[in-house]
């Protein structure tokens, strides 16, 4: 989880609202036992890393893309660790 009171803010960033919106979100906040502008902030900051992370474009380097293509090129090995973890059913289906 993202800590915002321990950084150093130095950047502004404005927005508008609906009265509705700002009733939410302060109501939001009130209930997460924070500010507003953290509770925004990192409910803001998470959406953010969540879009960054769920890309599927990736830029990398000439030798990164050659990596990359030789690790898809390897045969598959025999991974028994994976195998085991396979087998077994997982915790939620056991009664």
């Amino acid at each position: 989880m993202l800590t915002t009171n321990t950084t150093t803010r130095s950047a502004r960033l404005g927005l508008r609202a609906t009265p509705a919106q700002e009733t939410v979100l302060r109501r939001a906040a009130e209930v997460d036992h924070k500010s507003l502008t953290d509770f925004i902030l990192d409910a803001a900051y998470q959406a953010a890393e969540q879009t960054l992370l769920d890309q599927r474009l990736f830029m990398v380097t000439g030798s990164q893309y050659q990596a990359i293509l030789e690790m898809l090129d390897r045969p598959e090995s025999d991974n028994p660790g994976l195998a085991d973890l396979f087998s077994r059913a997982p915790v939620w289906a056991k009664k």
